[in-house]
Order: C-alpha cells, then sequence, then structure tokens
C-alpha cells in the first residue's frame, strides 16, 4: 500500500475526493480492538491507585462520573473527525483556520512524546519489579517491541490484535479476581484527595485521546459507528484498570504495580501483561505523533516520525524520573479542553468553518482565555472539577462572540454536518 495518508494530510478544507479503490478500511471489530488495547495499560492502573484515599465507593463513583464525561467529549471529537473523515489535528482547522490549526498538532506531537515516554517508563518499572534485568535493559525491550507494531500498520492489525487482545483480556481477567479475593480493605493512604480532584484524573485520560481518535476512525468503513464503539469500548476498559488500581490501592493494600500482580499469583504472566499492554497502547501514541506531525509538514513520513517518537520517547524514560503524572494530566486538560468546546460550538452549533482563513484569531483569542480559566480553576477545589466548568464557559464564550460575528458580517462559511469525502486519509499511515 502506499503512502496514501501522508499525501491525504494536505488536503484543504473542501477538498471532497472519493477515497480510492482497494482502500483497505478497518471493521468495527478491528477498531474495538484497537481502543480495548488502547485502554488496558498499565499507567491507566497506576492512576486508579491515586483514587485510595476516597475509600472504594466514593473512589468507583469518581471514575464512573469522569468517564462518562470525558468520554462524552472523546465521541463529539470523534464525530466531527468521521464526519467529514479528517484527522483529528486536520478538523481543528474548522475553528483556527489552516495555520492557526499547527499550534495545537504541534502541542499534539509534544503531548504524543510526552505519554509515549511515560508508557514506557512505567511498563519499566512494573517489569524490573518481578524480573529485575535492570531499568535500562528493559526499557531497549519493550522500546523495541514497539516498532514492529509500527511496521505492521493500523490496518493490518487485526489477526495480531485478535489473539494480543484476547491473551491480555484472559490475563486481566486473572488480575482482578486476585486483586478483589484480598477481602476487608488493609487501609488507605493518608494522603488526602478531594472528590473533584480524582473526578479530574478521571476526565484526564479520555481526554488525552480526543486529540487522537479521528486518526483511527475516520477511515474505518462506518466511522460514526466506529468512533461510538471506539469510545465505549475505550471507556470501560479504561474504569476497568481505574477499579484494578484502586482496589489494590485498597483490598491489597499496595500501588506498586508488581506486586499487586504477584500477590495475584502472576508471575510470567504479569511481565506479559506488562509488555503487551504496553506496546499496543504506546504505539497509537506514537503513531498519531507521526500524523500530526504530518499535519504540519506534509513532506514528512509518518512512519519514520513515529519510529523516531518511539526513540525519543525510550531516550526518555530512562533519563528522567516520571514517578508523579499529575501535573501532565493537568496540562493536557488546560490545552485540549477549551479547544474542543471552542470545535464543538463551530460544528454542531454555530455552523462555522473558518478552514479557509490562514488564522482564525477570534478563536484563538478564546481558547488563550479558556486555558486561563482552567489554570484558575485548579486553583479551587469545585466538586466537578476543573474541565467541565472549563468547557461550559467556553463554550458560552464561544457562542456569545460566534453570534455577534455573525450578525457583523462574519465571512466564514456555514458549515454542514453532511460527511464530506476528503482524500484517503488511509490509516496506514506511514506505510
Amino acid at each position: 500500500m502506499t503512502d496514501t495518508l501522508l499525501a491525504s494530510e494536505t488536503e484543504t478544507a473542501t477538498t471532497t475526493q472519493s477515497v480510492p479503490a482497494g482502500t483497505k478500511r478497518a471493521n468495527l471489530l478491528e477498531n474495538g480492538l484497537i481502543w480495548f488495547g488502547a485502554g488496558l495499560s498499565v499507567a491507566e492502573i497506576l492512576t486508579g491507585t491515586y483514587f485510595a484515599p476516597l475509600g472504594f465507593t466514593n473512589g468507583l463513583l469518581a471514575i464512573l462520573l469522569g468517564h462518562l464525561i470525558g468520554c462524552t467529549f472523546l465521541f463529539l471529537a470523534g464525530y466531527i473527525g468521521g464526519k467529514t473523515r479528517k484527522s483529528a489535528m486536520n478538523t481543528t482547522k474548522i475553528s483556527f483556520g489552516s495555520k492557526g490549526a499547527w499550534l495545537f498538532a504541534g502541542l499534539n506531537v509534544l503531548q504524543l512524546l510526552g505519554w509515549t515516554s511515560i508508557m514506557i517508563y512505567d511498563a519499566v518499572l512494573a517489569a524490573n519489579g518481578i524480573f529485575a534485568l535492570g531499568n535500562w535493559a528493559w526499557v531497549l525491550i519493550i522500546g523495541a517491541f514497539i516498532a514492529p507494531w509500527i511496521g505492521i500498520g493500523v490496518t493490518r492489525l487485526g489477526p495480531v490484535n485478535i489473539v494480543a487482545m484476547a491473551g491480555l483480556f484472559i490475563l486481566t481477567v486473572i488480575l482482578s479476581v486476585g486483586v478483589f479475593s484480598g477481602g476487608i480493605p488493609v487501609g488507605v493512604s493518608p494522603e488526602a484527595m478531594s472528590f473533584g480532584a480524582a473526578l479530574e484524573l478521571s476526565i484526564a485520560m479520555p481526554l488525552s485521546w480526543l486529540p487522537l481518535i479521528s486518526d483511527y476512525t475516520r477511515e474505518t468503513a462506518r466511522p460514526v459507528a466506529a468512533t461510538a464503539v471506539s469510545t465505549v469500548v475505550y471507556g470501560l476498559v479504561s474504569m476497568w484498570m481505574y477499579v484494578i488500581g484502586l482496589a489494590a490501592a485498597i483490598f491489597a493494600g499496595t500501588s506498586d504495580i508488581a506486586q499487586m500482580m504477584l500477590k495475584a499469583g502472576l508471575g510470567v504472566a504479569a511481565l506479559l501483561i506488562i509488555v503487551f499492554s504496553t506496546v499496543t497502547t504506546t504505539f497509537l501514541y506514537a503513531w498519531s505523533a507521526g500524523i500530526s506531525s504530518v499535519a504540519i509538514v506534509p513532506k514528512l513520513n509518518g512512519k519514520y516520525v513515529a519510529l523516531g517518537a518511539t526513540a525519543l520517547g525510550t531516550a526518555a524514560a530512562m533519563a528522567f524520573n516520571m514517578d508523579n503524572i499529575t501535573p501532565f494530566l493537568y496540562l493536557i486538560g488546560s490545552v485540549f479542553a477549551p479547544m474542543i468546546a471552542i470545535l464543538i460550538v463551530d460544528f454542531f452549533i454555530l455552523k462555522r468553518d473558518y478552514s479557509k482563513q490562514s488564522f482564525d484569531w477570534v478563536n484563538l483569542l478564546i481558547w488563550v482565555a479558556g486555558f486561563i480559566i482552567y489554570r484558575l480553576l485548579m486553583n479551587v477545589d469545585f466538586i466537578l472539577g476543573n474541565t467541565l466548568p472549563d468547557m461550559v464557559i467556553t463554550m458560552g464564550i464561544a457562542i456569545l462572540i460566534g453570534q455577534l460575528r455573525e450578525r457583523l458580517g462574519d465571512s466564514a462559511k456555514k458549515a454542514t454536518p453532511e460527511r464530506e469525502e476528503t482524500t484517503a486519509l488511509s490509516s496506514e499511515a506511514v506505510s
């Protein structure tokens, strides 16, 4: 298959070419398996352990409510990409202009590099706790496992993913049984966490996938249906991982992933969970780093960028301490929550399209305001966290200013929710 994705990322907002005959489209099962792998990760289990001070009932409520909020916005972002058949970062041109979208593509690449390194780092600590080869050795092993996934490509992963996900599902069920068999709670961390802070950490994980989801659903046979399947599968699996972490911290009395797996009776199987869950999640981060990079510089080879992102993430995991990812999660929220709030308003409510402009400075300024509001809300212990109130406020500002612009004769064309068939955006990107 040729580099159809790389060529496609140069499309303008008005390109309406049909997808070439013979282009393989992922089906709903294949897409669901991809997002099963995305949700199943060591980092999500580790984040779940942070909820222990709330106790199991309140911790579970924060996990469920946070994922409901986060996955709702994840679906809306994917819906926009599915309807327009554009990659996640190319949909931002609708609100911020063809060059204004580069800001978010660049920030997304940085986010993806961060996630690549964090995923590898967490997996290395867990794997070394089970079989002590040394952190540097595990960094190289896990980094090396990611490269073949990139080489196979998204649309060829079907048979491989079926085997890998079936195995991970069985092993994770065994882990869950082992964790919950601890019985009576043995105590929780003395470090306090408010419900609002926990809710924010629950929203943050689905929100981190928001700038990626369309990269994988836009070229399925049924992109909107694939978005729904992806969101539901990811949401359920992610909640499962959070609950495992929460239960391990409360019932098994440990937030050490290696120890919780050993207490669950897993030996070599624990290593398989750690390595392959990390590969299936981190691969998506690296792959999307390639797609977002091509959205900025179309001449780049997305597959090489993805491999480069893996190499950089591997090096960073070896060089830096990443024990606390909470500030990183808050940074993601402050960047992408107001971004998607503005895009939702323009696409669903105002039906405006600014992609023919180089920059839409009004929307960029609204985003800056939303970013600042989010950072200010971090100083307020609000029961609904920061993301939801920030998005509501940002959407309100965007609606009011958008209506004013329209009355003043805004020249932006009316966007239509009809699906645009753009140049083939094959997920084989980078092949």
